[in-house]
């Protein structure tokens, strides 16, 4: 797949976490002897690359088991009405997120908020990237569940929800590789096609429901033992998480 990088962590059990990075957006793939779990599904246009991802890592669409949902932007849950229909399987989220995954809320950049910082060059070479890939699309997951218990998921991969409120109010990180791996979501990345700088950073307030509770919420990740961050955009960090979450909001 060009313009695709996939970096995999195996944990001590056997199974693999995978991130998916792409030019515009990241998605994981978690794969162990009972199937995949998809966490997040990119851009309504990259369907045809999360299924090539899928196999690139040596897996089967109907493998997939569920797929787990960080937040409900365009940019993340694109994909994943048409797979969950396609493949029948379910989606999940934090039970606040869910009406904002059925659209009975929306709490996504209006294409004003993207107009007030259009002036920059940066913004325009963004969009027109992703308005190929579907950014206006306001279509919503109407079967969107709340995961329904605390601890590890009974998923591939035995994922472990971590609230991170803000950048919408129902964001959700995961911990996977036996907990050496947090899937940051858009709580916290490490490049964005408007950002001029790389490493552990904050999406610009444009793009944050709450730009404040998020950085409380990056404040209660400092403790966390993972090493490792796959995040929402951006490639792989590796080091502390309390390095990276200073790192993040001392910019």
């Amino acid at each position: 797949m060009s313009d695709v990088d996939i970096t995999t962590i195996t944990d001590p059990r056997g199974g693999r976490a995978h991130l998916v990075h792409t030019d515009h957006v990241n998605w994981v793939i978690l794969q162990d002897d009972s199937g995949v779990t998809l966490i997040d599904g990119g851009y309504p246009k990259q369907v045809d690359a999360v299924l090539a991802s899928i196999r690139e890592v040596g897996a089967d669409p109907e493998q997939i088991r569920a797929a787990l949902v960080t937040h409900a932007h365009v940019d993340h849950i694109g994909g994943l009405g048409v797979l969950a229909e396609r493949y029948g399987f379910a989606v999940f989220m934090d039970p606040t997120e869910v009406p904002h995954g059925r659209r009975e809320i929306l709490q996504q950049a209006t294409p004003l908020d993207i107009a007030k910082i259009s002036y920059r060059p940066r913004v325009l070479r963004w969009l027109s990237g992703v308005i190929r890939l579907g950014v206006l699309d306001t279509t919503g997951i109407p079967s969107s569940e709340a995961f329904a218990a605390s601890g590890p998921l009974d998923l591939p991969g035995r994922p472990v929800p971590v609230a991170i409120p803000g950048h919408t109010d129902g964001h959700s990180g995961y911990l996977v590789a036996d907990g050496r791996v947090l899937v940051s979501g858009d709580a916290l990345i490490t490049a964005h096609g408007i950002s001029p700088v790389a490493g552990p950073q904050c999406l610009h307030h444009a793009f944050q429901h709450d730009l404040a509770r998020n950085r409380e919420s990056l404040l209660a990740l400092r403790d966390l033992e993972a090493d490792t961050i796959f995040p929402g955009h951006g490639p792989v960090h590796h080091g502390s998480m309390a390095d990276a979450v200073d790192t993040a909001l001392s910019r």
